[in-house]
């Protein structure tokens, strides 16, 4: 899909037009439903590639995600998009075996029906032997609580809500790491009705927090928290690509929206020497870089521009191990930021966790990731060499199992930069100020993780959601 190298067009004659900045999946989305909407739209992304951290690499002649490899399925936002675009058949649920937690002592599994790590039930016997007997009693005087102890107010951080409901063993054994392996983040700074939006309101509800997570649970698509797509979440940019194809829309890659202001009721967006305008907007870029856009044009949103999110890299090690098929920590492992020696801050074994992988890979044939990058780690220093060696130690003491150059078939580093948002305490209420800014601007949405929380699932809804208020309820044609 390619645009004019000039000006850009005003539209045709009676044609209402719309611009999306942003190519992540918020901005896919967005532009999918403008343009099934009657919109003529054109996509306006600074790099190369669409997909935003939904990618692709090929490692040892296998093709990989190279960012997100599944979704949650506590709500339907993505399942529903893949079957609109014709991948309902290709949804797949993990490997039931589960992740495991690396703790100070070793390796336990972690809780199979829980929401941040947050136990359903504190006695099952992997939640029982990871938090021993003294945290299993402490943890189960959740039920006896009264529905209203724990944080009050507005706001309250994840850590703040289970430190009072199950203690501090939940707190630093199950839910730091998990927060750390998928947020990238302290719970402690983490706004719990954005990463786990409900379960506050489910404590009053159910009378416990393991009662609301169960709920959560309960709720969710039947089985796994996650699923993912056979062949890898890639096919999702894919698709959402030929779809923009045949629906016309313009896409420009390689060129940065620098220059935006409104007049006579259209905006008018530069990028390099293309420039456009259009009656409606939308701005699916992270935070920082969404303010500096659109700072003159709505005041007061500089204010509230969010602190760039974690440097976070990843390493995929494409190994010849056969004494990995038994796959000894499950699917997976999550380490617990007190865990000395190991700088990864998770190891996803990709190959026990989707069959269609480890169908493509054959026997023997292994693809680790290791996620590095928490937030308040520096990563500047390392180079892809260090990584690499970084990652065949911290594998080796995290599956058991030496893991050595001589295994390697192929690696590679995939770096994301400031990519996961960071919804800090307090980051709802935020959002809710630039939603009411951004509402006093007839025809501008925005869209993204940084408004809608992490995760495809908050993404795709939310982006949907801001295109049919944008649209003052108009219903696309799918």
């Amino acid at each position: 899909m390619r645009s004019p190298a000039g000006p850009g067009r005003r539209g045709r004659p009676g044609k209402r037009t719309a611009i999306v900045v942003g190519g992540g999946v918020a901005g896919l989305v967005a532009a999918r439903d403008l343009a099934a909407a009657g919109r003529e739209v054109t996509l306006v992304e600074a790099t190369h590639r669409l997909g935003g951290m939904v990618g692709r690499h090929e490692v040892a002649g296998l093709t990989l995600d190279s960012g997100a490899e599944s979704f949650a399925t506590r709500s339907p936002a993505v399942s529903e998009l893949a079957a609109e675009l014709g991948l309902a058949d290709a949804i797949v649920a993990p490997d039931p075996s589960g992740a495991w937690v690396q703790l100070p002592w070793g390796a336990e599994q972690l809780p199979k029906t829980g929401v941040l790590g947050i136990p359903a039930d504190v006695w099952a016997p992997e939640v029982r032997r990871t938090l021993g007997v003294a945290g299993a009693l402490r943890a189960s005087l959740d039920r006896y609580l009264p529905a209203g102890f724990g944080p009050r107010g507005d706001v309250a951080s994840v850590a703040a809500l289970v430190r009072a409901r199950m203690g501090k063993r939940v707190l630093k054994r199950l839910v730091e790491p998990v927060v750390g392996g998928v947020h990238s983040a302290d719970p402690a700074m983490l706004d719990v009705d954005m990463v786990a939006p409900g379960l506050r309101a489910g404590v009053a509800t159910h009378g416990s927090l393991a009662g609301a997570v169960a709920a959560q649970r309960r709720a969710a698509k039947a089985g796994s928290a996650v699923a993912g797509i056979a062949g890898g979440m890639n096919r999702l940019v894919a698709a959402l690509e030929a779809d923009l194809r045949s629906r016309g829309v313009t896409v420009l890659t390689g060129r940065s929206a620098d220059r935006l202001t409104r007049v006579d009721g259209r905006w008018l967006v530069g990028a390099g020497p293309w420039t456009g305008e259009a009656d409606e907007l939308v701005v699916a870029i992270d935070g920082p870089a969404a303010a500096d856009l659109l700072g003159d044009a709505v005041p007061g949103l500089g204010e509230l521009a969010p602190a760039p999110g974690p440097d976070v890299s990843l390493v995929t090690l494409v190994v010849d191990m056969p004494e990995l098929d038994h796959a000894p920590r499950g699917t997976g492992i999550l380490v617990a930021p007190q865990v000395d020696g190991v700088t990864a801050k998770a190891l996803t074994h990709a190959t026990a966790k989707w069959g269609w992988l480890a169908d493509a890979a054959g026997p023997g044939t292994h693809v680790l990731r290791l996620s590095y990058g928490r937030a308040g780690d520096d990563l500047s220093g390392y180079s892809d060499s260090d990584l690499f060696d970084a990652a065949l130690a911290d594998a080796t003491t995290l599956l058991g199992t030496g893991v050595t150059p001589a295994d390697v078939l192929g690696w590679d580093v995939v770096a994301w930069p400031g990519a996961l948002p960071f919804a800090a305490v307090g980051h709802k209420q935020r959002v809710a100020r630039v939603r009411a800014l951004v509402a006093a601007h007839p025809g501008l949405a925005m869209a993204g993780g940084w408004l809608a929380g992490n995760g495809l699932v908050a993404v795709v809804a939310d982006a949907r959601r801001q295109v049919r208020t944008l649209l003052g309820g108009e219903a696309p044609t799918l």
